[in-house]
């Protein structure tokens, strides 16, 4: 890969630079989601998106469901966004412009788990062990974030450094990254729900928001991170 090639793109300047109706910056990762009529279509869709991922030299995971296909991209060496991944991204977009498929991006979601840990070094071992998970490619063997091997949209989990010992708090806690424009009706549907605004301090990067038991989760997006 050229150093252009290998350039990160920021996800102000990636959101910019992509087609609105169907893609969205979440954590490292272009996603997007295509509702389809029927199973058969989607799968044909799918070895489409194939196609222009060897074309361009891109590494996608594609999940086939019976009413939509879900596409993410990002360039594993460089830990972020590429060209490669923007031009698959216009690729995929003409494809499902050609089939007729629409984006439906308030289905995208990607999630992690925060373990917060005194010794992340002592923790991370039992979490990797238990889990059946790896070391994210680029992370530090010392503060790794763990990744299901299998290539799943499942959740990642990461360790939250503590400085004092919290007995009282919730020590593990949930991520939800959403679309940046799909973040408010989140927050909105989560306090209907019953949960709580602890902080919105560093909205939109995230809200801290807990359930009626105490239990923690942010909503969280790209933006307000410094990384545009």
């Amino acid at each position: 890969m050229s150093d252009a090639e290998q350039r990160v793109i920021g996800p102000g300047a990636a959101t910019e630079r992509v087609d609105a109706r169907h893609w969205r910056v979440l954590l490292v990762w272009l996603q997007a989601a295509f509702r389809t009529p029927d199973l058969a279509t989607g799968a044909a869709f799918v070895a489409r998106v194939a196609a222009e991922a060897d074309r361009v030299g891109a590494t996608p995971d594609v999940v086939l469901r019976p009413d939509h296909v879900q596409v993410r991209t990002s360039t594993p060496d460089a830990r972020g966004l590429t060209e490669r991944d923007l031009a698959l991204a216009a690729a995929v977009t003409a494809v499902a412009d050609e089939l007729g498929l629409p984006g439906a991006p308030e289905r995208l979601t990607a999630q992690e788990i925060a373990v917060d840990a005194l010794d992340i070094p002592a923790v991370a071992p039992f979490w990797r062990a238990v889990l059946g998970y790896v070391p994210e490619p680029g992370t530090e063997p010392d503060d790794p974030s763990l990744v299901d091997p299998s290539g799943a949209l499942g959740p990642a989990y990461w360790f939250q450094q503590m400085d004092a010992p919290r007995p009282q708090r919730n020590r593990i806690h949930v991520d939800v990254t959403v679309p940046h424009d799909q973040a408010q009706a989140r927050v909105a549907a989560a306090l209907a729900a019953g949960g709580t605004l602890l902080s919105d301090v560093r909205a939109p990067a995230f809200w801290v928001l807990a359930d009626p038991e105490g239990n923690e989760a942010c909503v969280c997006t790209w933006q307000a991170r410094g990384d545009g």
